[in-house]
């Protein structure tokens, strides 16, 4: 599902219970990890529900990486935030990962003000991984 409809079936949806229900709806629309990848290193550290994160790096135009993500979590609302995390980043360039600022996101759709403490800090923690692993496809693309 594209960002544009995830954020207008957000914004449709008046109710907070109907937005969590949307969220885990989301979440369960994430193609599945394969077992072998929920491991320490895919681990997201930082967030309060075990979350992982898949990179993957393609050289589509000589120096503009292209990056996938895949991501899982063990906690409902946790994986429709990875979903939606996903949506923002994922495919692509490092250059706009790095200059796409997903909180902007989460203010205007009144996330950041209904999100405990805790899941606000592992979305952040998501977030860092990804601009992290942008800024290092980027280093190492061949120009």
């Amino acid at each position: 599902m594209s960002l544009e409809e995830i954020v207008e079936n957000f914004n449709f949806l008046d109710d907070w219970e109907d937005r969590y229900r949307y969220l885990i709806e989301l979440g369960r629309s994430l193609e599945p990890l394969e077992e072998v990848a929920h491991n320490d290193t895919n681990k997201v550290l930082g967030c309060a529900s075990q979350v992982w994160l898949v990179t993957q790096v393609e050289n589509k135009k000589p120096g503009e990486p292209v990056l996938t993500f895949l991501g899982d979590s063990d906690a409902h609302i946790v994986r429709g935030l990875v979903a939606l995390v996903l949506a923002i980043y994922s495919g692509n360039t490092a250059s706009k990962i790095l200059e796409t600022d997903a909180q902007d996101l989460f203010k205007e759709l009144g996330l950041s003000a209904h999100l405990t403490p805790q899941r606000s800090n592992g979305v952040r923690s998501m977030i860092e991984r990804i601009k992290k692993d942008a800024r290092r496809a980027a280093e190492t693309a061949v120009a």
